[in-house]
């Protein structure tokens, strides 16, 4: 299992065409239960220069990249920050997790001011995001039979009946289980998979595991009902002014 502490991923920030605005770590380390042979996975946000964006040459609001080092998979995904922002102006808690994760590669004050707004992106809607998350890894599990997904669908629906409650974001399995009451087995699986990426659940009998299912996407529904939470996100004009004011500054 990689010890994030000890892996330095500095020279990954160093090595961008553009500058980053920030990187974090994502995926099943963020989740709470990485296993021995789990990639790093790597999100953030970069900056396109002006010239990029209002020359022929169509930008790159995307970059992907995967490769090995010492031993270790890493996977990079950023947006540049216009194309990123209007991801958070849309319920989707993808974007959020990931910059509002608290294991933190690289920031600056743009990060912080992207994370003090987005409290003002969050929404109920934000329900139809982990319900659909959750939805698409229980096919998977039911598929395969692996862990992964299967601690991916309970992960996506705690999260999702979180945030409703307290209007807060959280990604991390093992604190959503000290809070929210679940099936008594996630410990035992979280266990298993960090001893194996594509390791299987055994022994769980799929119609008792789609109970549990069923009854958090009962929880989330109820959840989302009685939410807190607007229905529209309220940050739009300050995002759109930091946008403006970052770009112009380069």
């Amino acid at each position: 299992m990689v010890d994030l502490e000890q892996f330095d991923l500095a020279p990954v920030v160093a090595d961008q065409p553009d500058p980053l605005l920030f990187a974090t770590v994502s995926g099943a380390h963020l989740y709470g239960f990485p296993s021995r042979d789990s990639d790093v996975d790597l999100r953030g946000v970069h900056l396109l220069p002006v010239a990029e964006l209002i020359g022929l040459t169509d930008p790159e609001e995307t970059r992907t990249r995967m490769w090995d080092r010492d031993g270790v998979e890493l996977d990079l995904v950023t947006h540049d920050l216009l194309k990123f922002v209007r991801l958070m102006l849309r319920p989707n808690g993808y974007v959020l997790e990931q910059l509002l994760s608290p294991l933190v590669v690289h920031t600056t004050d743009v990060h912080a001011e992207l994370t003090a707004l987005a409290p003002g992106v969050l929404t109920g809607r934000h329900a139809h995001h982990y319900r659909g998350f959750a939805k698409t890894q229980w096919k998977l599990w039911e598929t395969t039979g692996e862990l992964k997904p299967l601690l991916y669908t309970f992960r996506a629906l705690l999260t999702g009946i979180h945030l409703m409650n307290s209007g807060r974001v959280l990604a991390d399995l093992p604190q959503l289980l000290a809070e929210i009451p679940a099936p008594s087995f996630l410990p035992e699986l979280i266990a298993a998979k960090a001893e194996a990426e594509h390791g299987t659940a055994a022994g769980l009998v799929p119609d008792s595991v789609a109970g549990d299912i069923a009854a958090l996407h009962a929880a989330l529904d109820f959840a989302q009902s009685g939410t807190a939470l607007p229905e529209a996100p309220s940050a739009r004009d300050a995002l759109g002014d930091l946008v403006v004011r970052v770009r112009l500054q380069g």
